[in-house]
């Protein structure tokens, strides 16, 4: 099995290198999205340090691109469109096996079906000029580190473990796609009850300055001093959405919490798994209506 050669690099080094580029992709995402949300999170696929699309991507490149590995023009193109394909395929895939979307680039510019966005595509330009420059040589020290046999069983211990975690979580991600339904009729419902509690909040705000925005908006020609008061009833309204919103996800991630360990951490996670169901039910109905 470690005899077996691509692009003249044997298996070995190909899996360490696999794990460990998962491991580091883990690490950026997990940090990135705790510091952002100001908690930890977890932002593997399974409950182990590592994120197999980091993993993928990372080999993807450099076996693709490893003939120009001097041009530095070929690398940042050559990423974005490796990177980018990947990407896009997977987010797909994911969408069509689990009905669920693990990302979502539908706020970002220049997004095509939020699955990919140009912001994104950029940035593995330049993720793949600092792995062939800087990242892949300090990876192929730390393989060198220690005894092949050593890293053989090493590799055997974690693949082991990852197959256990993937299939545990693959089982729950299932469960959680026959689950959304249900759970989209009952977050419509609290999105509901808790937007017209904001839009009494609102209302009530709105009495006890004595204005409304409309109002503001119709009279701002005529007093100087009203543009400061709408720009103060746009942050009151900004809070108070930003408090429902904070509900909604606390409901979905209780309505989680009775379905395991690992679906309520894929719901803190990734907020907008719901999409993929979304896409598919609109799908269906255009189906339907042919």
């Amino acid at each position: 099995m470690w005899s077996l050669t691509i692009r003249g690099i044997d298996m070995y080094h190909l899996v360490s290198w696999f794990f460990i580029y998962s491991f580091l992709g883990w690490l950026w995402e997990t940090c990135y999205v705790s510091a952002k949300e100001g908690e930890w999170v977890n932002r593997g696929f399974i409950n182990g340090p590592f994120c197999t699309i980091y993993g993928c991507g990372a080999l993807a490149v450099y076996l693709v691109l490893y003939p120009f590995q001097e041009n530095l023009l070929i690398l940042y193109f050559g990423g974005v469109i490796v990177a980018t394909a990947l990407e896009y395929v997977t987010a797909v895939l994911m969408e069509n096996i689990f009905h669920t979307s693990w990302w979502d680039y539908s706020d970002k510019k220049f997004n095509f079906q939020g699955r990919i966005c140009l912001g994104a595509s950029v940035g593995w330009g330049f993720f793949t000029v600092g792995l062939f420059k800087i990242l892949h040589p300090a990876v192929e020290k730390i393989v060198a580190l220690y005894p092949q046999r050593v890293g053989e069983i090493v590799i055997y211990v974690i693949v082991v473990v990852y197959a256990v975690d993937f299939c545990f979580s693959a089982a729950a991600a299932f469960h959680l796609r026959d689950r959304i339904p249900a759970w989209e009729q009952a977050l419509e419902q609290m999105q509901g009850e808790l937007l017209l509690k904001g839009r009494q909040k609102m209302d009530a705000l709105e009495e006890s300055m004595g204005v409304t925005r409309q109002a503001l908006k119709e009279k701002i020609s005529l007093k100087p001093d009203y543009p400061a008061v709408l720009v103060e009833l746009e942050k009151k309204r900004a809070a108070i959405m930003a408090d429902v919103n904070k509900e909604l996800r606390k409901y979905k991630e209780s309505m989680a919490g009775k379905f395991g360990h690992n679906i309520k951490r894929f719901v803190k996670s990734y907020p907008n798994l719901n999409r993929g169901y979304k896409l598919h039910r609109k799908e269906r109905q255009e189906h339907e209506a042919k």
